[in-house]
Order: C-alpha cells, then structure tokens, then sequence
C-alpha cells in the first residue's frame, strides 16, 4: 500500500478506494482476479471529450480539420504514454514477470493503457471535472507548446515530397492485419517503396499506423544519406 500512496502523491489525487487504483494499474499479464482493461475502455473515453473540449475552447478559429490533427496528436498512444510517464506510472504498474523482462515497465502501450485506465478510475471515483484538473495540467507540463505547427507531423505528405524528388514515385501502403478487441483494436501497416518494403508500423487506427510507418520510413531513408 505504501506504493500506491506514493503513486497518489505523484498523481496528485487520493483514492477513497484503493482496490479502484490497483485495478487501474494491474495489467492483464499479472496473475490477478482483475485487470485494467474495462478501466482503460472508460478513460479512453473521457479522454478523448476532455482533449476534445479542451481544443475547441483552446483555438475557437481552428476548423473541425484543425482540431482533428490537434486531438489526433494527443490522443494516441504516444501522447498519452508521455502524459504517464510524467507521472512515472511505469514504476507502479503490475505486469508479469515475463513482461518485466520484456521491458514492460517501459513499453509506450502499457504506460498509456495504465494512464487510460487511471483517469477512468478517478472519473468513476470524482466525476468528470476531477479528470479534467488533472488531465490539463499534465498536458501543459508536458506540453510546452500545443498548437497545430508544433503538434501535428504530417509524415506521410513529406515522405511523399521525398520520395518524388529522389525516385520519381509515390509510396504505398499496405495493411498487415489488425488485433485486439473492437474498442482496442490495433492496425500494421506497411509502406513500400518500388514494391520493397521500407518500414512497418502499428496504431490504433489505420491512418495513425501509416503516419508512424512514414515516420520510420523517413528515418530510414535519411539515415541512408549518412
């Protein structure tokens, strides 16, 4: 319990119930009657209406394009991975042994399943405007900035500049397969170059995954320049 209380304290909140907060932080790999999975379903949820919120109060002028792109860079496992790891939540979580050795602890999946699954707790527990306090401090913290310029990376329209100007073609992609549960589902994707696969990538929608796998595709071609 003493770990718990000083994950509160990094938190930030006190639970009235604690077995809430273990729920939250138990991943489905650790031998346990519960795990944070039907936690995360919830937060993902609140977190999408209060970044969601938080955007259209925030750049009253931004199209409902603009806004788009500005939730879709928050609201993915990246941003929401480093909003936990503001809160050094990877040093409270129960996984597996198996996990740990994997570096589970450190994993950008587990870290933002475990945030998810905290803010839904405390939205069970306090309600809405609770989350929300926390919720848009961790984000100024750990955003310096939040606008469309700083934020948003469109990878996919500079891997194409970079393709066309070297090579004369355009990228294409390709899905691998999906997993994962309905409210959780996961996409691969592949990006390929004359035919030749360049990079592969996994997110939560398919165009989150195309965006990570040009990303990676990027990196790859301009490292070949080195």
């Amino acid at each position: 319990m003493e770990r718990l209380a000083e994950f509160e304290e990094r938190l930030g909140y006190r639970f009235q119930n604690r077995e809430l907060l273990r729920e939250a932080l138990t991943h489905k790999s650790f031998k346990s009657p519960v795990n944070n999975e039907r936690l995360e379903f919830l937060g993902d949820a609140v977190l999408d209406l209060i970044v969601g919120e938080y955007l259209f109060k925030r750049f009253p002028k931004a199209n409902e394009g603009e806004l788009s792109k500005l939730r879709a860079s928050l609201v993915n496992e990246e941003g929401f991975a480093k909003l936990a790891q503001r809160i050094g939540i990877g040093d409270y979580i129960f996984i597996s042994q198996a996990e740990e050795n994997n570096q589970g602890r450190t994993k950008p999946s587990l870290l933002s399943n475990a945030f998810e699954a905290v803010m839904g707790a405390i939205y069970l527990e306090s309600g809405l405007e609770r989350v929300r306090e926390l919720v848009l401090r961790l984000l100024e913290e750990t955003y310096p900035k939040i606008d469309l310029g700083s934020l948003f990376k469109d990878y996919k329209t500079t891997l194409q500049e970079l393709t066309q100007a070297r090579h004369g073609v355009t990228p294409e992609y390709r899905l691998l397969g999906s997993s994962g549960p309905d409210h959780r589902k996961e996409f691969e994707v592949a990006v390929t170059l004359h035919g030749k696969t360049i990079a592969t990538a996994k997110g939560r929608s398919k165009k989150a995954a195309q965006q990570e796998a040009a990303k990676r595709a990027l990196e790859v071609l301009r490292g070949s320049d080195e």
